[in-house]
């Protein structure tokens, strides 16, 4: 019998508040650092119920998801494993940002003075977010993906 190895599903996700200001976590548990609001996908649940899951996990606030930003699947975009994370784009329901689950803090920064420890390929995804942002490019696999 053949033994597959795949990369593990995960979300992220960019919650935007009122003056250019994005929601960010930092990590109880290693890596420590900065990061989007994410995590893995449970099995049989939809990504986007995940994401919104996480969210609400973490942050304590109730998003709509707005864009589909990206899927990032760099082998290495993860210390303790192969995942790949779908990072949607999201903006606040109800509630007010509080650290739950395993989010030490949160805290919401202008995407535009982030801090330096960012996690996993969060600084990648913020610099695409900001881009996107700035010219209403999403990225595109062509300029994302190494030549084969």
């Amino acid at each position: 019998m053949t033994t597959y190895r795949n990369p593990t599903p995960t979300v992220d996700i960019i919650i935007e508040m009122e003056d250019d200001h994005i929601i960010l976590i930092e990590r109880k548990n290693p890596p420590l650092g900065w990061a989007l609001p994410g995590g893995f996908v449970d099995e049989g649940e939809f990504i986007e119920h995940a994401a919104i899951r996480e969210a609400k996990e973490e942050t304590t606030l109730d998003v709509e998801l707005t864009t589909l930003l990206y899927v990032y699947s760099n082998p290495a975009r993860d210390p303790r494993q192969h995942t790949m994370s779908t990072v949607f784009i999201g903006s606040v329901l109800s509630g007010t940002p509080t650290a739950a689950d395993d989010a030490a803090a949160v805290k919401a920064f202008k995407r535009t003075e982030l801090p330096e420890n960012l996690c996993f390929d969060h600084a990648e995804i913020l610099n695409d977010y900001n881009t996107f942002k700035d010219t209403n490019t999403l990225p595109s696999p062509k300029n994302k993906a190494p030549k084969l």
